[in-house]
Formats: structure tokens, C-alpha cells, sequence
């Protein structure tokens, strides 16, 4: 039997993903650029509009929630940039970006207008990537002093 690594439509077919894959790129590329200017955009009108430069509460959780917004795109751009050139998928840059989304969505959230179940949900979804990227960070760590000490006794 054939490898499937032989395949001629496992490979076209992977040629197809691989560019749809560039094609996500150069869209988030420009869903970045128009989140930058439309952050700027906000920031120039809260400046030139009475009483000039002064905002209330909602308006800088507002607008802090556009800058995480784009980094957030920014986060999800890398890891498409990641998986072009490795073709691998980086559990660790995935659960940042999860975390980094997560957190974005307590610090622009009224708590006058969820349940307590809903904080405490969210609070178990934080719990729960934040041990996960401890673990996954544990193990990267751990298996670099591996390589390390193998690497060193094989000088020896």
C-alpha cells in the first residue's frame, strides 16, 4: 500500500489548505490595519469633541477593549504566521491568545448587566487556561533542559 505521504490528492489537497491559510493571513493583515485606524479614529474624536479630552469610565474600558481587540488579531496573525512556516500548531501561543481574549472580555464587562454565574464561569474559564498554559510552559521548559543535558553528556 502507498504512503499516504505519496498521495497526489493528500498533497493537492494540502496545497489547497496551505493557501487558504495564506489567504486568512492577508485578511487578518487588513482586519488589523482597519482595527488600528478605527482605534485611532475613536481617540481623535474623544479629543476634538467637548469637553475636549476627557472621557468617563465607559468610554477607556471602551476604548481599552478596541487595543486588546487588535492584539488579540495581532496574536491570532502569528499563530497563522506560525503554522505557514511550521505547519504546526503551537498549543502555547493558542492558549495566550484564549487567555489574552478572556481577559479582554472581564475588563470591558458590566457587572451590573451578567449573573454571578456567569463571572464565576468566567473565572473558571481563566483558571483553567492559565493552568494549562502553566503546564504546557512546564513542559516546554522541562523537555529544553532535557535536550540540554543530553546534548551536554553527548559532549563528554
Amino acid at each position: 500500500m502507498e504512503k499516504i505521504e505519496r498521495e497526489p490528492l493528500i498533497n493537492k489537497l494540502g496545497q489547497v489548505i496551505h493557501y487558504a491559510v495564506r489567504v486568512l493571513a492577508v485578511l487578518m493583515t487588513l482586519v488589523i490595519l482597519w482595527s488600528v485606524v478605527d482605534v485611532g479614529r475613536v481617540l481623535f474624536i474623544e479629543v476634538i469633541t467637548p469637553p475636549y479630552g476627557l472621557m468617563d469610565m465607559q468610554d477607556i474600558l471602551a476604548i481599552f477593549g478596541s487595543f486588546l481587540a487588535v492584539l488579540i488579531a495581532i496574536e491570532i496573525f502569528q499563530n497563522i504566521t506560525i503554522y505557514l512556516k511550521e505547519e504546526v500548531i503551537h498549543v502555547q501561543i493558542v492558549i495566550a491568545t484564549a487567555l489574552m481574549a478572556i481577559s479582554r472580555k472581564i475588563i470591558i464587562l458590566d457587572f451590573k448587566e451578567v449573573g454571578p454565574e456567569y463571572v464565576w464561569a468566567s473565572a473558571a474559564v481563566i483558571i483553567a487556561l492559565g493552568v494549562t498554559y502553566w503546564m504546557v510552559s512546564a513542559k516546554r521548559s522541562h523537555s529544553s533542559v532535557e535536550l540540554l543535558t543530553s546534548s551536554d553528556s553527548k559532549l563528554d
